[in-house]
């Protein structure tokens, strides 16, 4: 037998969020530092970078270490600081990329390390930890996907009934273990990058953490608790092109478009905007575009704000899609498109999608997409709060 999941039916709640990046240690700083046209992505003086292909990222200024342990520690704490208290019966899902790498570095120089800060499955702990939850939860490590996963994740606990409330938590660092890797594939911009930008040459490393607090609607309201948002659908798909390469035919990212968009309810011309992965890579950015073109023909002529805010926050890897969907509500509770930092000149197709400056939007829903290493290409609807 069949079961039919009706739009209503098929949303959960995000109530509370709080989001550390570069840009501000909360997430209202965050988005006002964005609007702005502020970047801080700037020289890196936390290793030498100068056997690297670039020398800027965006990091956090007052990130330290904690005793032996990785900075991934302090950055909880920031983050733990802006977000209320968590309900005892969440369940916890969480999203990195590379969780406390950082140890692998103090390890290779003979430092004093903790051993299993390291590893992305000990993440779910220290997250527990700091939010003071009874049960670890699950990580998923999916590359820059990871977070849309893991909320959509959530989604499934509280639409099944498994859980009526889930927190999301996503953080990741810029170590130089990681830095030095994407050195080497040369996907490194020597400069601040430039989304969609005609000039674009590479991605620029960033780090940060957020929170979601996800609550089925009844659980919610019985909390007299408002939406700050509502998860209505979400899409995945790999295009199994390469590696580290996307798929320049942006199949997979189609694709994974059009199911969030199935699985939402949400005819193409009801969204009136997107959050999209951007990262200023020549491959990626192409990419996205003729996927954003196949998906919902020439925004240009139907008014579509398209952003990235990775020239002002950094490529936050695991993080970045969780940073996105709280920036994202942000712009729907707004009604602003935030400008796309580092964008001057239209790469081709971006002519009329993508602004340098704040754009006023119309409408309640905002689709965020995200695609990673391996071919995972993942998108999420999000629809305004009360």
């Amino acid at each position: 037998m069949t079961h039919t999941i009706t739009p209503e039916q098929n949303q959960a709640w995000i109530t509370d969020m709080a989001a550390v990046t570069a840009l501000g240690d909360h997430i209202d700083e965050t988005w006002r530092q964005l609007l702005r046209s502020r970047t801080a992505i700037r020289p890196v003086d936390r290793f030498d970078a100068g056997g690297y292909t670039s020398g800027v990222a965006a990091c956090i200024d007052d990130l330290r270490p904690t005793g032996h342990g990785s900075m991934v520690h302090s950055l909880l704490s920031h983050l733990a600081r802006g977000l209320g208290p968590v309900p005892d019966d969440a369940l916890l899902v969480t999203a990195t990329a590379k969780a406390g790498i950082d140890m692998l570095e103090q390890y290779q120089r003979g430092k004093p390390y903790h051993a299993e800060d390291m590893f992305p499955a000990s993440f779910p702990q220290l997250v527990s930890e700091t939010f003071g939850l009874k049960q670890q939860g699950i990580n998923i490590s999916a590359a820059c996907a990871s977070s849309i996963l893991a909320v959509s994740q959530a989604c499934v606990w509280i639409h099944s009934g498994t859980a009526e409330v889930v927190l999301v938590c996503s953080a990741d660092l810029v170590s130089e273990f990681v830095f030095s890797g994407f050195s080497a594939l040369g996907a490194l911009s020597s400069t601040p990058c430039r989304p969609f930008d005609r000039d674009r040459s590479g991605l620029s490393l960033g780090e940060g953490a957020v929170a979601l607090l996800l609550m089925s609607a009844k659980r919610a309201e019985a909390e007299g608790k408002a939406p700050l948002g509502k998860v209505c659908g979400w899409g995945a798909a790999n295009d199994a092109f390469h590696v580290t390469a996307p798929d320049p035919d942006g199949t997979g990212l189609t694709q994974a478009i059009r199911q969030a968009l199935k699985h939402a309810g949400v005819e193409k011309e009801s969204v009136c905007a997107v959050c999209a992965h951007g990262t200023g890579t020549v491959s990626n950015d192409a990419m996205e575009l003729r996927a954003l073109r196949d998906c919902f023909g020439d925004c240009a002529s139907t008014r579509l704000p398209v952003f990235s805010v990775k020239g002002a926050i950094g490529h936050t890897l695991g993080a970045a899609g969780g940073i996105e969907i709280a920036l994202g509500l942000k712009a729907l509770s707004s009604q602003v498109a935030p400008p796309t930092v580092g964008f001057f000149s239209p790469a081709e197709g971006a002519q009329g999608w993508v602004s340098s400056e704040p754009l006023a939007m119309q409408g309640d829903y905002l689709l965020s997409s995200n695609s990673g290493f391996g071919g995972i290409n993942v998108a999420l609807v999000l629809e305004k709060g009360a």
